[in-house]
């Protein structure tokens, strides 16, 4: 990978994670207790078992996944068995009324600042739902970012190259100018180089062996990419 002038990114659970008190407040609502610690835990297993699903040969998208993570979720953070269908449609209710990804790792706001301080340029390209701009807007992130592509708005999705072309031709550059940065293989990275894009994957658990640079956090990517180009 030449140094490139832009860099995209896939948006949850890259940018934007499940926001961590509006999800204890639907478990408060649906009369369970959950401390701040334990959530964070607990999403943080749910996460891995997502990722070692991934990690065994599925996109990331599947519908059955997501409802793995949520019950890995409710089982962690010690919702009782009677009580993981309330919180369930406490979820399922929540984010259709305000999108539930817009938790935000503290250190992603810097480490945007030192990559726009250095030069590059930062677009979003995600999968979503047609909310994805407002979910960054309420994130505090939408401010770093050029524009915000979501493929319910422009009609194709991840792994498709053409919603990476429809990036690059915002940009005005060419794909091998931009690098992608996101959390699944399957669609991230295997779409962006499809399009003709350098590409990086998130592995904050490191547990992917995939044949592509990693890096933990949106956090470390200044730091790799000034490695990359001292090197």
């Amino acid at each position: 990978m030449s140094n490139p002038r832009a860099i995209l990114f896939d948006a949850g659970h890259t940018l934007v994670f499940i926001d961590p008190e509006r999800s204890r407040e639907i478990f408060h609502r649906a009369g369970v207790e959950v401390s701040a610690d334990r959530f964070r835990e607990a999403e943080r297993t749910a996460r891995g078992v997502l990722t070692g699903l991934v990690r065994d040969g599925n996109e990331g998208t599947e519908p059955e996944l997501w409802h793995q993570y949520f019950v890995t979720l409710m089982v962690e953070s010690g919702v009782p068995e009677d009580r993981r269908d309330a919180v369930g449609q406490g979820i399922r209710d929540g984010h259709r009324e305000v999108h539930l990804w817009t938790g935000v790792d503290s250190r992603t706001p810097g480490a945007l600042d030192a990559l726009a301080e250095a030069g590059y340029r930062l677009a979003v390209i995600s999968n979503a739902d047609g909310r994805m701009e407002d979910a960054l807007v309420r994130a505090g992130l939408r401010d770093h970012f050029e524009f915000v592509i979501d493929s319910e708005v422009v009609g194709v999705a991840k792994p498709d190259p053409a919603i990476f072309h429809v990036a690059a031709e915002r940009l005005e550059l060419d794909p091998a100018e931009c690098l992608y940065v996101g959390d699944l293989f399957a669609v991230d990275v295997v779409g962006a180089r499809g399009a003709g894009m350098a590409a990086l994957l998130l592995d904050p658990l490191d547990m992917l062996d995939h044949p592509v640079d990693r890096i933990p956090a949106v956090a470390d990517l200044p730091d790799y990419l000034a490695a990359r180009v001292g090197a």
